[in-house]
């Protein structure tokens, strides 16, 4: 049910977001009942960090579009944050982004017996991630995978203070 209504919030702010100059990351939620929680995940499209007064303009935003929408209204409280430096990987473009970087990843079934794993992803192919192991490549199908995100390393955190990480 919650993915659905994730979906659902993703198509009524993405416009919004990316129009004031944001990238949706994600919609979560978290909890239930009257303290279900929804966390909007978005970044800056020029790359530069967010700012408290970034999260509180898009929290307004996604508010108004929230309350006008009559399934949607009242039933959440929420949050809105960026990504971080060991974000989720939550779109096939990300993976290309951050090629070279070791990610953490579960997937909806074991892929050469494999479920979860932590690896340094190789890039992409298609519709598919390559994730460099010691026994070589392992390519996954981007729908194969249930969760993702970046490992916090040293090489992460050298790419983020010298600003590789943009866009």
């Amino acid at each position: 049910m919650s993915k659905a209504v994730e979906n659902r919030i993703a198509e009524l702010i993405t416009g919004a977001l990316d129009a004031a100059g944001y990238d949706f990351v994600r919609a979560q939620i978290t909890g239930g009942g009257k303290y279900a929680a929804l966390q909007i995940m978005a970044e800056r499209k020029d790359g530069v960090g967010m700012t408290v007064e970034d999260c509180a303009g898009i929290s307004r935003t996604v508010s108004e579009l929230i309350e006008a929408d009559a399934g949607l209204a009242d039933r959440y409280d929420l949050e809105v944050s960026s990504p971080g430096i060991d974000r989720p990987l939550v779109k096939l473009q990300d993976y290309a982004r951050f090629a070279g970087h070791v990610a953490k990843v579960e997937l909806n079934a074991p892929i050469e017996g494999l479920r979860r794993f932590q690896e340094k992803i190789g890039g992409v192919e298609g519709e598919a991630i390559t994730f460099d192991t010691d026994k070589g490549v392992l390519k996954v199908p981007f729908v194969g995978i249930e969760r993702a995100k970046l490992v916090l390393t040293d090489a992460l955190l050298k790419a983020a203070a010298s600003g590789k990480m943009s866009h």
